[in-house]
């Protein structure tokens, strides 16, 4: 089955809002503070890392090349690189707050 029309540029745009969201939060957050960092500032930016790469990979992976016209593999991929990237930002926001 065909993705429905538009999912491709849903996609794209949302993972593109989540990351620079994220941008905002890490630049917020004081990544470029002078203190020396402990554990839990490395694990947060982990995180927001992993999930910056997963967000960037998004419409590449919408928009790359499948086997059939028909096929929506590259789009599935995508909503689960989306589900991840957006996951391991809110892990990193929740565990700036708490730690």
């Amino acid at each position: 089955m065909p993705s429905p029309t538009g999912s491709v540029p849903a996609l794209s745009s949302a993972a593109s809002t989540i990351f620079s969201i994220g941008i905002v939060f890490l630049g917020y957050w004081g990544v470029h503070e002078p203190a020396k960092w402990r554990f839990s500032d490395v694990t947060v930016v982990v995180f927001a890392l992993v999930g910056f790469a997963c967000l960037g990979l998004v419409p590449w992976m919408a928009t790359r090349p499948v086997a059939t016209e028909s096929s929506d593999a590259g789009v599935r991929v995508a909503r689960r690189l989306f589900l991840a990237g957006v996951a391991a930002i809110w892990l990193a926001v929740t565990l700036s707050v708490v730690a």
